[in-house]
């Protein structure tokens, strides 16, 4: 992986087609969902349900878009049919994802939370991402700089972020270049289309965006 949190590794990955934008890009930048016995299409976060997949960008504009005019038919060439919450539940077992991936990062000594602990990391240049709770002060964020060439990711909670490291809240953590800070980046990523409504951030790009 890249400082900028990018993961080359998967450069020559395999690239599929978004029902709702007709967008090709690599499969680990989409929604992925399958058929489910009942003909209702159930979201596969992971990736790893069995059968033919049916791909969407993970935008919210792209996923209402892709249940509002029912693509998941089409696409299955079967009269299928996405629950109305669906949405919803993506972004929740993204935001769940992240934070659980961040918790085991944090497990294996790559993840750091609280201020002073998330600035002497990046005086040290150890800090690959900083992250900072979308619902913390601005004046205190502001104090905190992303690394050189490295990724932010703002658009998490407080809350969700105090789950990942055992605490009530947590406003600042930050992430060394441990195995597993590229999947956290790839999956906040896919996060912040659902809650920040961009998804150029998945292109890559190191600059630091709150949304």
């Amino acid at each position: 992986m890249t400082r900028g949190g990018r993961n080359t590794d998967r450069a020559d990955g395999p690239e599929r087609k978004c029902i709702a934008t007709g967008e090709v890009r690599p499969a680990h930048e989409l929604i992925r969902f399958v058929v489910g016995p009942d003909a209702s299409v159930v979201p596969d976060i992971a990736g790893k349900l069995s059968g033919r997949g049916i791909w969407v960008t993970p935008d919210r504009a792209a996923l209402e878009k892709a249940v509002k005019k029912n693509l998941f038919a089409r696409a299955a060439k079967a009269p299928v049919r996405a629950p109305e919450n669906v949405v919803a539940l993506i972004e929740r077992q993204l935001a769940d994802r992240v934070v659980n991936l961040i918790s085991l990062s944090r497990k294996s000594g790559d993840a750091v939370a609280g201020y002073e602990k998330v600035k002497d990391m990046l005086q040290k240049e150890e800090a690959e991402v900083l992250i900072q709770a979308e619902d913390g002060s601005s004046r205190g964020k502001s104090k905190l700089s992303t690394p050189h060439f490295g990724t932010y990711i703002g658009w998490l909670t407080g809350t969700e972020l105090g789950l990942a490291f055992g605490r009530e809240t947590v406003i600042h953590a930050a992430l060394g270049a441990g195995g597993l800070t590229n999947r956290i980046v790839d999956e906040a990523r896919r996060l912040k289309g659902l809650r920040v409504g961009s998804t150029d951030a998945q292109r890559g790009g190191t600059a630091r965006r709150e949304g």
